[in-house]
């Protein structure tokens, strides 16, 4: 997997701590640069206004009871593609929302790879 994400942003919105550690020593083995990991919508948000150069999103839809639909829209605004992680399958999420792809927890972390070099290549995971 080495590499295939080389010099890729990747901003990590997760609650789960041990989630979130997963996912970024995946995405580092793979040469990507993570940012955060951010529990919350509100670090998510901050870390979208204040980090200049985000390549894209991996983006947990439950953040402590708490929808991540802001973020998903703060990313939207931003044109910064993402990645929704789901723990209840298939997600329906309504506008613009509706097209982004969903990895159902629990994912293998090359699927999660996979997915994310798909979305930087502009195509369906």
């Amino acid at each position: 997997m080495s590499g295939i994400l080389a010099g890729r942003r990747i901003l990590v919105v997760e609650d789960e701590m041990l989630v979130a550690m997963s996912i970024e020593d995946t995405l580092v083995d793979a040469g990507g640069e993570v940012i955060g990991p951010a529990p919350t919508v509100g670090q998510a948000l901050g870390l979208l206004r204040d980090e200049a150069e985000i390549d894209a999103v991996v983006l947990d839809m439950n953040l402590q009871g708490h929808s991540g639909l802001p973020v998903a829209d703060a990313c939207d605004e931003r044109s910064i593609p993402f990645l929704i992680l789901s723990g209840y399958g298939e997600t329906a999420l309504s506008g613009s929302h509706h097209a982004a792809p969903i990895l159902s927890k629990p994912f293998a972390s090359a699927a999660l790879v996979e997915a994310l070099k798909a979305l930087f290549e502009g195509s369906p995971t």
